[in-house]
């Protein structure tokens, strides 16, 4: 599918209400320990693709379990079912079949499980022969997709001696691993983390427990950057988060205030608003260490003002969907005259003071949900030209919907 966005110019005349589904981080978690524990209830599961995907992985009684492009389910089901009494092959489409795994499996295999590579060592297919894990002590690279660290840390609580997951490194990503250890320590299982060293005791059992999803903080970062580029005073109210949020992306509260978005708390969720008398700075610096998934979204959005960039921190984005880095380069590139450089944990743009916004501006997404998600909003500058549009539903299924509520024109092409 291919869509073509357009911006209406037209006032405000009151504030947009956007509700966002459950966040797909929690969700994708959270059916994990229900696997553990049934007797979990989880309400506003994520609509997206992967959770989708994941929920019927869970539910197949399949040999081969194909889970498409969903990386969070490839790295949570490969734990699950080498800890499980199952027989799995595990698959995913071509691109998954690129994203390495053997940390998960090397460190799983130290851990008693049993393996196999089917095609290409150290990348799925795997063949996975479920068996009962003693666990006890291991030790990982901080620096690697925090993905690797939550699928052994989920299932940790099935081990009969529990888990000591030791972090030797920088740490990447740790508001991920403080959300799983979060959400074990909301189910009453006893997880400590202490430093660089993570503990999971042993537990059959859980009390009834019944959790609600919250909002999606990643997806709220969209809406951040649409209000950014708007005239001050716009807003927009996203309902169903909360400032006590376990999800790393909250952080987006902090960032956008450097790009000219106030946020308030309220009741029902958050209103952002376009501030009065903002000045966008000439330069700024972000490291999203702990904040990968944003850095398409604030790189667009410097795209859309016309703030000079750099970001660090970004070493995990070329093993995504689609090596981040490089599509940021080359989309980026389209939309103004700029001069981007990149290396393999960094991305810096830097703009000419007379440097003009194209008429028409091509949005490649490569298969990767964050490269539509992030440039659309940059339609209330240009026309727009989004390829393989569809992509989005792997995170968020109705933005497009969402994005035509707040007078943007969208025709198929």
């Amino acid at each position: 599918m291919r869509l073509q966005l357009q911006a209406s110019s037209s006032q405000q005349e009151q504030t947009p209400i956007i509700n966002i589904t459950g966040s797909k981080s929690e969700s994708n978690r959270l059916l994990i320990l229900q696997q553990l524990f049934p007797n979990l209830q989880i309400k506003n599961l994520s609509t997206s693709d992967d959770t989708q995907h994941l929920q019927e992985a869970l539910e197949s009684t399949n040999e081969i379990l194909d889970i498409g492009h969903a990386g969070t389910a490839m790295r949570f089901i490969t734990a699950l079912m080498a800890s499980s009494d199952l027989q799995r092959t595990v698959t995913g489409s071509d691109r998954m079949k690129q994203r390495p795994i053997g940390i998960l499996v090397d460190a799983l295999r130290y851990l008693g499980a049993q393996i196999d590579y089917v095609e290409n060592e150290g990348f799925p297919p795997l063949k996975i022969k479920g068996n009962q894990l003693h666990g006890g002590e291991v030790t990982m690279d901080a620096g690697v997709s925090s993905q690797f660290l939550s699928a052994l840390l989920l299932v940790a609580p099935r081990f009969e001696n529990g888990l000591t997951l030791r972090l030797s490194g920088k740490l990447t990503s740790r508001p991920y691993l403080e959300m799983t250890t979060g959400l074990m320590q909301l189910l009453g299982l006893d997880v400590t983390f202490e430093g660089q060293v993570i503990k999971v005791k042993h537990q059959s059992h859980i009390t009834d427990r019944e959790i609600v999803v919250e909002s999606d903080w990643s997806s709220a970062g969209y809406w951040y950057s649409w209000v950014a580029m708007q005239p001050a005073g716009y807003s927009v109210q996203l309902n169903s988060y909360k400032d006590s949020s376990l999800q790393g992306d909250r952080a987006l509260v902090e960032i956008y205030e450097k790009l000219g978005v106030q946020t308030t708390f309220n009741l029902t969720g958050i209103v952002l608003t376009c501030m009065t008398d903002f000045e966008p700075p000439h330069y700024l610096e972000f490291d999203l260490t702990s904040q990968p998934d944003q850095a398409q979204t604030i790189f667009a959005t410097c795209l859309g003002l016309g703030i000079n960039l750099k970001m660090k921190g970004l070493h995990t984005l070329r093993i995504k969907e689609t090596d981040r880095i490089k599509a940021m380069d080359v989309v980026g590139s389209r939309f103004r005259e700029s001069k981007i450089l990149t290396t393999t944990d960094t991305i810096e743009i830097t703009f000419s003071p007379d440097s003009s916004i194209t008429q028409e501006f091509i949005v490649d997404t490569y298969q990767d949900h964050r490269m539509a998600l992030a440039f659309a909003p940059l339609c209330c500058k240009t026309t727009v030209i989004i390829n393989d549009a569809d992509v989005v539903t792997k995170s968020y299924g109705e933005y497009y919907k969402d994005l035509a509520a707040v007078k943007v024109d969208i025709t198929e092409i």
